[in-house]
C-alpha cells in the first residue's frame, strides 16, 4: 500500500490476503528484494522485522503518510516529491503538485 526505501532500512505498508501470515509474506518480499539487488556479498537484509497492526483506512491513512515522510525528517530531502524511493497506492501519478501527505 506504500513504502519508502532508506539508506539503511526500508519501510512497508503491506496488506496480508487471506491465508497469508506476515512473516511469510515479509519474508517472501525480503527475498524477492535481495534477489534483485545488486550484492558484493554478505546479506541485504536483517533477520527479523518490526510490525504495527492496523485497522481500517482511518489508521492506514495516517500511517502511509508518516511513513513516506520519513525521508524528509531524516533530512535527505526537503519534499517527498524529491526523494525517488518511495510510493503510495492512493497516489496514482506523480504530478509534482502539492505535498501527497499533507
Amino acid at each position: 500500500m506504500a513504502w519508502v526505501l532508506m539508506p539503511d532500512h526500508a519501510h512497508w505498508l503491506l496488506q496480508l490476503g487471506h491465508g497469508l501470515s506476515l512473516a511469510a509474506s515479509v519474508q517472501r518480499l525480503k527475498s524477492l528484494t535481495a534477489r534483485a539487488a545488486v550484492m558484493e556479498g554478505g546479506p541485504v537484509w536483517q533477520a527479523g522485522f518490526h510490525e504495527h497492526a492496523l485497522r481500517g483506512e482511518r489508521e492506514w491513512r495516517p500511517a502511509a503518510r508518516y511513513l513516506v515522510r520519513n525521508p524528509v525528517r531524516a533530512g535527505l530531502c526537503v519534499s517527498v516529491w524529491d526523494y525517488a524511493f518511495w510510493d503510495a497506492e492512493w497516489l496514482g501519478e506523480r504530478s509534482g503538485g502539492g505535498d501527497p501527505v499533507a
